[in-house]
């Protein structure tokens, strides 16, 4: 048996809610969120204008999402370890330092698919 709460259109709305609080709380309280979007807000636009077709633009703006998907569950991972307690524990450090590392592998990708796409046809502007 499904939760009861609200469904269809409604349900939509609701959750686009719930998406736009989670980002807010991100920016608010998660430092290397706000880094990683900034950062996002220049990459994004620069692998537009570097791609030199969709398959390009599509891979370099995806990978820099990636790597705000995977701080999101990051610091949402931290979130509720911080709840459950301050005592040092293995297992809460081991979560923490897991997210940690799926962050790292996510910027690894990007670096990956950006060195890819720019080293296999670069655009005029980076041709010596």
């Amino acid at each position: 048996m499904g939760k009861p709460g609200a469904t269809g259109f409604r349900r939509i709305i609701n959750a686009a809610g719930y998406s736009w609080l989670g980002l807010k709380a991100a920016y608010k309280h998660e430092s290397a969120f706000r880094q990683e979007l900034w950062l996002a807000i220049f990459m994004i636009p620069l692998g537009y204008y570097l791609g030199q077709d969709w398959t390009d633009k599509a891979a370099l703006i995806c990978s820099v999402l990636l790597v705000l998907v995977v701080e999101l569950l990051n610091s949402g991972i931290e979130a509720v370890v911080d709840r459950i307690g301050d005592e040092p524990h293995k297992l809460s450090g081991r979560a923490k330092d897991m997210g940690s590392a799926a962050v790292f592998i996510a910027l690894i990708i990007t670096a990956i698919v950006w060195a890819a796409v720019l080293l296999e046809s670069p655009p005029a502007i980076l041709q010596l």
